[in-house]
């Protein structure tokens, strides 16, 4: 497993994680409030969320054999595309 976190700057993250939670919960297990969430991906990654009043932490679980890179950028490729007046979004990801 390799995990990678990033706190995204944005006065509107319990929105986007709302937003989130809500686009892919017909195809994933997702729980959310307005303040926290998780994502439970088919390939075994788990998204977890966490909103305050300036930031949106996230903390990005993936499998062995699988391309972290690539669900880094499905993650940030939907949040930007909600957060579209502000996009795009600055992720820091780094090693968790």
């Amino acid at each position: 497993m390799s995990v990678s976190v990033a706190r995204v700057p944005t006065g509107s993250a319990s929105r986007y994680l709302q937003q989130l939670a809500k686009h892919w919960s017909h195809k994933m297990a997702v729980s959310f409030t307005a303040e926290e969430g998780s994502i439970a991906f088919p390939n075994g990654s788990l998204l977890a969320m966490k909103a305050d009043s300036d930031s949106l932490d996230l903390v990005l679980t993936v499998p062995e054999g699988e391309d972290e890179g690539r669900m880094r950028e499905v993650v940030a490729s939907h949040l930007d595309r909600f957060a579209f007046r502000e996009a795009p979004l600055t992720f820091d990801w780094r090693a968790g």
